[in-house]
């Protein structure tokens, strides 16, 4: 496999570097920029990552307008920092409405504007000006974004009625529609951005991905999405390939990464693969990031300790049990082992005496593999495409019987949008919760605080269950006042001790808080530092782990548990 080289490989004026949290988008984003500004191109670098970390890697204030890094001739950056662009959309939306509509709509249009999906939007707001931006075009030879738009977000740009005066028009209830409602003025720019994207002549998708299983299926996910919308000039890059094993961590580390290699998944085989070794230091500031694509080697730094006590696995179990949670959600993005971690909880509770009905969403639905059901504990699985498919027929098998035709294609069309599957997995989620009067319920992904929110609104809730059954279930009644009770139900965020996972994690505990759904634990997943690693690569891997360790420490007010790192963890989480 080739080395990656951005010097010696073909690329094109736009660079879209993407992939799942923690692979390393913005250290390979940021190293590309550099090698082709040290080569003498004009590079132009933007970050519309949350979790951007720019100024530290550049040690250079930033702001949304390209800045020049003083050390690295020919380069700028900008940083634009969605969440506050998403803030500022809110309130550009919102306030024109204040003093004319009740504080009841107001509330609920806030809460239609709070979600992951505006936040998406307002990113790809401003990249879309860079995208089009003719000035741009002319002053730079290479435009490198640090995380591209994603396939949620094309699709929510390519609903027409999106284009409608939304918040005005809408009587057909909740919907991530009302994220788009002040952009009609902007359909032109967003076309021409959505054109530059699919143009293999001026875009390539840069897939980072670990070699991993788990990490390769995420940017499969994405290429295969992407691809569906022409987005079809892809590469690979395949971060952190561990070279020379010297203890038995890193000879199953290697072996791992072997397999997942020789199993890579077949969307990607059609793509190059370049390659970039896992770097025995720790990637901060710009020497090293300058040698991050060479051989360069640095002395290992002083090994850092963990401020703050922590907790173990078996330790949060046994506090659960002494508490006698009955509803248990382990919560988290994508691909941080909330999957395994319910299915460890459910192990130890019934090995406690307990009994257990575990609940999983896990597209795989393999967790089979690792459970036999007994009389104290039973699985169920939420296929999320049926309940999705049933919700969708439901919805528009009601709306037939009163609407014109044109409404119904409205409604339809508005069915297409992210937040429909949250929706409509919240029903299903609904009944295996009400199971907790006879038993504990562990559920290995919750429902987000913003679609608990958005249903509790008075106006779109009283409309969603218009466009249904027009009944309220028991199940949906007693729902959100059991998961704001805090002596039921216990919220374990998962996250892993890395940049965008823990600000990830961040974002879904301020959701909560939003909703007062009960959650006070935190689980770190994966630690290298927690495994005491001889390998020095490794070593290097542990140090850098310890100041997001110490982050979830503050962040949980010290309540929080800690599991070493296992190669097995990857391997359970794909088979």
């Amino acid at each position: 496999m080739q080395i990656y080289n951005p010097n010696q490989i073909p690329l094109t004026p736009y660079l879209f570097f993407t992939g799942k949290g923690g692979v390393g988008k913005t250290t390979t984003a940021c190293a590309t920029a550099m090698q082709l500004a040290d080569q003498g191109h004009s590079v132009l670098l933007v970050s519309t990552d949350p979790a951007s970390n720019l100024q530290d890697v550049f040690e250079t204030p930033l702001s949304n307008k390209p800045v020049a890094i003083d050390s690295i001739p020919n380069l700028k950056v900008a940083n634009f920092d969605p969440v506050t662009a998403a803030a500022e959309y809110r309130a550009s939306v919102i306030d024109p409405y204040r003093g004319i509509l009740p504080d009841s709509a107001l509330e609920n249009m806030e809460e239609q504007l709070s979600g992951s999906c505006t936040v998406e939007i307002a990113a790809f707001n401003e990249f879309a000006h860079v995208l089009t931006d003719k000035k741009v075009e002319a002053d730079y030879d290479y435009i490198l974004f640090d995380t591209a738009p994603t396939g949620h977000t094309l699709r929510m740009l390519e609903l027409p009625s999106a284009w409608s005066q939304y918040l005005d028009e809408n009587s057909t209830g909740a919907s991530c529609l009302g994220q788009l409602s002040g952009l009609g003025d902007k359909k032109e720019m967003y076309a021409h951005a959505v054109e530059t994207l699919s143009d293999k002549q001026l875009t390539t998708l840069m897939l980072v991905s670990r070699p991993q299983d788990s990490s390769l299926i995420e940017a499969s996910r994405a290429s295969e999405e992407l691809s569906h919308l022409g987005i079809l000039n892809q590469v690979v890059i395949l971060n952190g390939l561990l070279e020379n094993a010297d203890d038995p961590l890193s000879t199953a580390i290697l072996n791992q990464q072997h397999t997942a290699l020789t199993h890579i998944p077949k969307p990607l085989q059609a793509f190059e693969h370049y390659a970039i070794p896992l770097r025995p230091y720790t990637i901060t500031g710009i020497d090293k990031l300058r040698a991050f694509l060479t051989d360069a080697t640095f002395d290992e730094e002083a090994f850092e300790h963990i401020m703050e006590p922590s907790a173990t696995l078996e330790d949060m179990v046994e506090d659960l049990i002494k508490t006698d949670k009955k509803i248990i959600f382990t919560m988290g993005k994508g691909g941080v082992g909330k999957t395994t971690i319910a299915i460890q909880i459910a192990q130890s509770l019934v090995q406690a005496g307990k009994k257990v009905h575990l609940a999983t969403t896990d597209p795989a639905n393999h967790i089979h593999l690792y459970l036999k059901e007994t009389s104290d504990l039973t699985v169920s699985h939420i296929d999320e495409d049926k309940e999705l498919a049933d919700y969708t027929e439901e919805v528009l098998a009601k709306a037939r019987k009163t609407m014109s035709q044109d409404d119904v294609a409205y409604v339809e069309e508005d069915l297409r949008s992210p937040c429909t599957q949250e929706i409509a997995l919240f029903r299903a989620f609904a009944e295996i919760v009400d199971r907790a009067d006879e038993e504990v319920v562990v559920i290995d992904t919750a429902p987000t605080g913003h679609t608990l929110l958005l249903l509790e609104s008075t106006q779109s809730y009283a409309k969603e269950l218009e466009r249904s059954s027009g009944e309220v279930p028991v199940s949906i009644q007693k729902l959100l006042p059991r998961l704001q009770n805090p002596e039921e139900t216990e919220v374990v965020m998962v996250t892993l001790p890395e940049t965008t996972p823990v600000y990830e994690s961040m974002r879904l505990d301020e959701d909560l808080k939003r909703a007062n759904i009960a959650h006070s634990w935190w689980l770190v997943n994966q630690s290298m530092y927690a495994a005491h690693p001889t390998n020095a690569i490794l070593r290097a891997r542990a140090q850098n782990e310890v100041q997001w360790i110490n982050k979830v420490a503050a962040l949980s007010n010290g309540h929080f548990a800690t599991v070493e790192f296992t190669p097995a963890f990857d391997v359970a989480l794909s088979q």
